[in-house]
């Protein structure tokens, strides 16, 4: 889940022309749009439950030892292994034994791992009431280079070395495990492919006949952002069947190779929002999740997954809290390293503001959920490069999640990369809903 000075970059544009509409239908637009202060009072978000695509293979019981990762599927180079936590499972019974699955080589071999990162930039059409384009979004020159020049592949310092934000992230929460310690030339790398722009286009209505988007507009009346129907959108963004066509984004960069089940691939929106069922349940600005397709001959028949992840690129000022350009796609990746299938249960964890008092109760491996309800303390970190200031989110650990005290990771943190975020473990063993067990 999610949320300091430059221009707006990648705004709307309003295509259609107001004499080009009928009367009933420039008011049933201009009914959709909201003012972007409003932003300011929601709560940047990404779900707790990330999205799963039906069939997809589970991680096949308890691990006894490390291992190469799931075996059975065609997907992300990926490794597995356990820890052991006293803890309750999702139905209150106890439970020590807590299996997991990350992205690349186990830190134990020392073999890096070299991962390609296709970036798909993703327009987002809306649709008046008679089907025309309302109101275009689509991220620009100046997004695009940004993603791609940013701390996701580009090298910065840190303070247990230097490398991309997610190699060090890895390597600071198993820094105990690295042969040679700091030495260790253990990694796991990304290189980035821009690949072929998609758009989609969003209905006036969803198949409930309620509000599929709406459009939020500054001071001046220009829209700065865009919200659409979480259902709706995710459907509009998948292939729905197999075999599938190329006429949703995910489905149209599978046909075309631009995507393999070997990489690690991003659907970038610029200032796309989600809502879940009314406007009031805003803003989804980023999910992980896989693209689950079965075998063909040619792979042996084994289930394909995709990993992916679809993240919105946010203009500064939009939200509260620092939460801007890279914080949802960062987010995003760092839980795809750390649980890429997101199946990796953990005992149940509390997160909570001191200050704000808002917070998460979940048991689950999601880095970026118990820092992004962190308003107070530091939730995101700036970094600088290619010209501008970058703001990836802070992410917890995974000594964190293990309750391991005192931390065996680098610098004895709980979060990276500023280490003061989290200071502290959870109380715990909690039962379901963060209760306090007996």
């Amino acid at each position: 889940m999610l949320r300091k000075k430059c221009s707006l970059v990648g705004l709307a544009i309003l295509v259609v022309a107001a004499s080009a509409l009928t009367t009933s239908a420039q008011t049933a637009i201009a009914n959709r749009q909201l003012p972007a202060t409003t932003l300011l009072t929601m709560k940047p978000q990404h779900p707790s439950q990330n999205l799963k695509r039906y069939g997809a293979s589970k991680n096949g019981g308890i691990q006894s030892a490390v291992s190469s990762g799931i075996p059975g599927i065609d997907s992300i180079v990926n490794w597995s292994d356990q820890f052991i936590s006293p803890g309750y499972d999702s139905n209150g019974n106890p439970q020590s034994v807590w299996p997991y699955t990350m992205v690349g080589n186990s830190p134990q071999s020392g073999q890096s791992a070299s991962i390609t990162a296709p970036v798909v930039p993703v327009t987002v059409q809306l649709l008046g009431p008679d089907g025309s384009v309302a109101l275009t979004f689509g991220p620009d020159g100046k997004v695009i280079n940004a993603a791609l020049q940013s701390p996701e592949f580009v090298p910065n310092v840190y303070t247990n070395g230097q490398g991309q934000f997610n190699d060090q992230m890895m390597r600071a929460e198993f820094a105990n495990q690295l042969h040679g310690g700091a030495e260790s030339d253990w990694h796991t790398t990304l290189h980035p492919k821009l690949r072929t722009a998609r758009t989609i286009k969003v209905p006036f209505l969803t198949t409930g006949g309620t509000a599929a988007w709406y459009f939020f507009a500054n001071a001046a009346g220009q829209p700065v952002l865009v919200a659409i129907d979480d259902i709706t959108f995710e459907n509009l963004l998948f292939p729905a069947t197999y075999p599938f066509d190329s006429s949703t984004p995910v489905g149209a960069a599978e046909l075309a190779g631009d995507i393999t089940t070997r990489d690690m691939s991003s659907f970038l929106f610029n200032n796309t929002v989600l809502f879940a069922g009314n406007i009031n349940n805003c803003c989804i600005i980023g999910f992980h999740t896989y693209d689950f397709e079965p075998g063909t001959a040619k792979n042996g028949n084994l289930p394909r997954l995709y990993v992916l992840n679809y993240s919105s690129w946010l203009s500064p000022g939009l939200f509260l809290f620092g939460f801007e350009d890279m914080t949802p796609w960062s987010h995003e990746m760092a839980e795809t390293f750390n649980d890429p299938f997101g199946n990796n249960l953990t005992p149940w964890w509390l997160s909570v503001d001191p200050f704000t008092g808002g917070g998460n109760c979940q048991n689950d491996l999601e880095v970026g959920d118990v820092v992004e309800v962190l308003d107070s303390l530091n939730p995101v970190s700036t970094i600088p490069g290619n010209g501008l200031t970058y703001h990836p989110q802070n992410v917890a650990l995974f000594p964190w999640f293990a309750f391991e005290s005192p931390s065996p990771a680098s610098l004895g943190a709980y979060s990276f990369p500023d280490e003061t975020t989290l200071m502290s473990l959870s109380p715990g063993p909690l039962l379901p809903g963060c209760v306090a067990a007996p």
